[in-house]
């Protein structure tokens, strides 16, 4: 079975979908993700960040991505370290990018989500220049580089909306068992 073959076309008409997603998430985010909230999600957005990235790269290095696109640009020995190691990574992302949002102007959580776009950038840019993965896997032969990276912004974009919001999620849960637990008696 030979997969589909990605064009330049149908990767900027993916980044498209993606916007329009990513715009979504961030109004969503805009108005239930206040200033005040965003301040508490500081360890549960980095803890959400690792989770999620040591998953993706689990299932990259391990499921059908493996096969499709990733056994060309990795050697073998990277499918035990990759997941582990770009968790542990994403996590330290995530838990500055909530530094600096915090800092910056504007809407903490939107700011979080957008720096989680950017993020982007590095990472592909070193598998498209430095690894090759444009040319040497074959679903992406023709794809041009420009289109890939400005879907990864708008990929990433989605991935950190997604992960704000399921920390926003634990957080409240969190805090509603916090008000709800009797009190303990002194010892």
């Amino acid at each position: 079975m030979t997969a589909a073959q990605m064009t330049t076309e149908l990767m900027w008409k993916a980044a498209l979908v993606a916007a329009v997603v990513d715009a979504a998430l961030l109004l969503l985010i805009r108005r239930v993700v206040t200033p005040e909230r965003f301040g508490r999600l500081k360890w549960p957005a980095a803890g959400v960040t690792a989770l999620f990235f040591g998953g993706v790269w689990t299932f990259a290095m391990w499921g059908y991505w493996w096969e499709l696109a990733y056994h060309y640009v990795f050697p073998d020995w990277a499918r035990t370290v990759v997941p582990p190691a770009y968790g542990l990574m994403f996590g330290a992302v995530g838990l500055a990018a909530w530094w600096l949002a915090r800092r910056a102007r504007g809407v903490p959580g939107v700011v979080f989500c957008l720096l989680g776009g950017v993020v982007s950038l590095p990472g592909h840019m070193w598998a498209f220049y430095g690894r090759g993965m444009l040319t040497k896997v074959p679903i992406l032969r023709g794809v041009s580089d420009v289109s890939a990276l400005v879907f990864g912004v708008f990929e990433f974009t989605a991935y950190f909306s997604g992960i704000l919001l399921a920390a926003f999620v634990f957080q409240g849960a969190v805090e509603r068992r916090r008000t709800r637990a009797p009190a303990k008696p002194g010892i």
